[in-house]
């Protein structure tokens, strides 16, 4: 009889660790199933380009029924588990309920949006965490844009002009960074905006951005943006958010109709309802193993468990990428070696970070690789390269280099795609085409 190996969440842990399995567990030896609420990987490194109109959204996601050969996609949401029993509770995208045995469980389910009390801040601000999230907001910079052109009060044009992002990390650093190009790539169309000018603000709680990378890094990150124009408030944090304005921890007021929220994130709120120990931050407990202590068979990776970081003694290790994809190959040996009776032969999680890139668009970068530090074209470039190297599947690595080169020579599309997956219908069709012919 064969094994069942499920598998939560189809990121970068879900599906490196289910192509480890397709790669070494015997033909026919495992059931290998994989529970994704979507049918694709959203390559997030890659979002902010998304966002910015360099890429096209579909060339930044990885359909999973592409990579996976051997393992069955279960397209759904998990509401549960319970590891006495050794079922997951899930539930279709038709609506249907039902529980999935395991032998052996990795959990890779990732994180969401982290948010805080701020009066007005669910309400009035735009997450940045999804592809529909990256692409709203790719449309409301464009929208602004319109809507500021057509608008003759002065003080609501400046509102309608100015973009306040909030949360210096990678996301805040690089989302701001493609979104200020695309409204100076396409500004020339709009005469009025033009003149008035658009205004840029990053909104970063602690001393300095980026406090992943080397503090030279980060003062050059700071000082290029500020060279572009953008004002970078650094121990500031807001204090209210309405629909015209937010309101700064120093007292100021600055009027605006546009607030990204990219302040970090926390483990998918499903993690907390698997029954599976947790450590102080929401994360599942997990040793260097990957393995759940108390559970035998099963592994956290990524976002949703605690692995201990070999490069810092006491501490998770980060969620990143590069992280998340060797504690996948790691969990998915570990199991392979559980299934075939040698959990003797399991192996620790043992990287340590090689690199970081923080890409700011025009050909402008700041990385870190090995010891040495680039900035610049050059660190523009291995970025790029690095991101080119690691998506999955030589025709999504075709896709990514035409879009890149197609932006060199044309520049961006300025059509604002609002409507995009939400048509009016055919009842308002009739109805338009009524009052055209009363009129």
């Amino acid at each position: 009889m064969a094994w069942n190996v499920l598998i939560l969440g189809g990121g970068f842990g879900g599906l490196t660790a289910a192509r480890r399995l397709e790669r070494k567990l015997p033909p026919h030896s495992a059931q290998v199933t994989l529970v994704n609420d979507t049918n694709f990987m959203l390559y997030t490194p890659l979002l902010p380009g998304a966002a910015g109109g360099t890429l096209e959204p579909r060339h930044v996601v990885v359909p999973l029924r592409e990579q996976l050969r051997r393992t069955d996609l279960y397209v759904g949401h998990v509401l549960g588990a319970d590891p006495d029993r050794r079922v997951v509770q899930v539930r279709s995208v038709g609506g249907r309920e039902e529980e999935l045995p395991y032998d052996q469980l990795i959990v890779a389910l990732g994180s969401t949006s982290r948010t805080l009390p701020i009066p007005g801040l669910a309400e009035h601000a735009v997450g940045f965490k999804t592809l529909s999230e990256a692409i709203a907001l790719r449309n409301r910079v464009l929208f602004m844009l319109e809507q500021a052109e057509s608008e003759d009060d002065e003080a609501t044009r400046r509102a309608l002009l100015t973009f306040v992002f909030v949360g210096a990390g990678y996301a805040g650093l690089e989302g701001l960074a493609e979104c200020q190009d695309l409204a100076a790539d396409v500004i020339e169309r709009y005469p009025r905006a033009r003149l008035e000018g658009v205004r840029f603000v990053l909104v970063e709680a602690r001393e300095r951005v980026m406090l992943e990378i080397q503090p030279d890094l980060a003062a050059f990150a700071t000082a290029e943006l500020r060279r572009r124009g953008i004002e970078v408030m650094l121990d500031t944090q807001i204090r209210r958010v309405s629909a015209d304005a937010v309101e700064l921890s120093t007292g100021e007021i600055v009027p605006t109709c546009t607030v990204a929220w990219t302040a970090g994130v926390k483990p998918h709120p499903v993690v907390a309802k698997l029954g599976l120990p947790l450590d102080g931050g929401g994360r599942i407990s997990s040793d260097r193993y990957c393995a759940v202590p108390g559970r035998p068979g099963v592994w956290a990776v990524g976002d949703a468990g605690a692995v201990p970081d070999p490069a810092n003694k006491g501490n998770p290790s980060p969620p990143t990428a590069q992280h998340v994809l060797r504690q996948a190959k790691v969990a998915a040996d570990n199991a392979m070696h559980a299934l075939g009776g040698e959990p003797d032969r399991k192996r620790p999680f043992r990287y340590r970070t090689l690199g970081v890139f923080v890409d700011m668009g025009r050909h402008q970068a700041v990385a870190s690789t090995l010891g040495i530090k680039w900035r610049g074209f050059p660190a523009w470039f291995l970025a790029r390269t690095y991101h080119l190297a690691l998506m999955p599947g030589a025709s999504r690595r075709a896709r990514l280099v035409t879009d890149w080169t197609t932006g060199l020579l044309f520049g961006r599309d300025s059509a604002e795609l609002g409507q995009l997956g939400h048509p009016v219908g055919l009842q308002s069709h009739q109805e338009e085409a009524e009052e055209k012919t009363a009129a």
